[in-house]
């Protein structure tokens, strides 16, 4: 039997949305993976790592279920929640968890790092992650590309720029703080959110697609958007991802 729209939007807006698991969604939305398997590349450098920085952690679910951690592994987040689930994660497995208001600067000494990771941070400073790495160390992130899941907020919001995040752009930066691109890939990848539950959680957890979200402002296009879904089926978006890797010379100093 289907369920209402009242139900669906009901369950959704009180469900917690803390962390940045995404397992509530299971039949409910889909999004393709991108090709090269972040989880995987970064599992095998941080059991080649001595010190790692994991930066933006959330709830600490990618650094949880690596097989193995660094001898000396930091995470930071600001999100007192995340905060309180990444410990509960990462402290068991001998990880140190800092709480750190994702503005510079990084609350560590200068060299300290031969790895720092983050995925989809919400902003890159380079400069800072340049400065914590040791000669040789390397920066490696998994992002969100330009104009992602833009077909959802149009949707809700209307036309409107949605191209920054580019690629290319995080190379200039991350050379321009003296680091060198060894690995830069970009691919689109196809969502599908099959119920107004769906959609109302996303939005919740991912703030910035559609900001300023909450069911109350958006009633009348979340009852429309209902209504689609069930008269054509799921609604489809595509996110943007892309994955750098950025050395620190064997010659700088922190």
């Amino acid at each position: 039997m289907r369920r209402t729209y009242d139900d669906l939007v009901r369950e959704a807006d009180t469900v917690s949305v803390a962390g940045w698991d995404f397992s509530w969604l299971d039949g409910r939305a889909s999004e393709e993976r991108p090709s090269w398997g972040y989880s995987r590349l970064l599992g095998e450098r941080m059991a080649r790592a001595r010190a790692a920085l994991d930066i933006q952690t959330g709830g600490g679910e990618i650094l949880a279920g690596l097989p193995a951690l660094p001898p000396m592994t930091v995470a930071t987040e600001s999100w007192p929640p995340n905060l309180r689930l990444a410990a509960s994660r990462l402290r068991p497995r001998g990880a140190w968890v800092v709480h750190d208001d994702e503005e510079p600067r990084l609350p560590f000494a200068g060299g300290v790092f031969d790895l720092v990771s983050s995925r989809h941070p919400v902003t890159t400073w380079w400069a800072e992650i340049a400065r914590v790495l040791r000669p040789g160390g390397a920066y490696f992130s998994q992002q969100v590309g330009p104009w992602s899941v833009y077909e959802l907020s149009e949707y809700f919001l209307g036309p409107h720029e949605g191209g920054h995040r580019d690629p290319e752009h995080a190379r200039a930066e991350a050379e321009s703080a003296g680091l060198e691109v060894v690995d830069l890939r970009s691919e689109r990848l196809r969502m599908e959110f099959r119920d107004i539950g769906a959609v109302i959680y996303f939005l919740r957890k991912v703030i910035w697609i559609v900001p300023g979200f909450s069911v109350e402002r958006f009633s009348g296009k979340l009852r429309s958007l209902h209504e689609r879904i069930e008269a054509e089926g799921p609604f489809v978006a595509h996110s943007a991802r892309f994955l750098i890797e950025a050395r620190k010379p064997d010659g700088q100093t922190a």
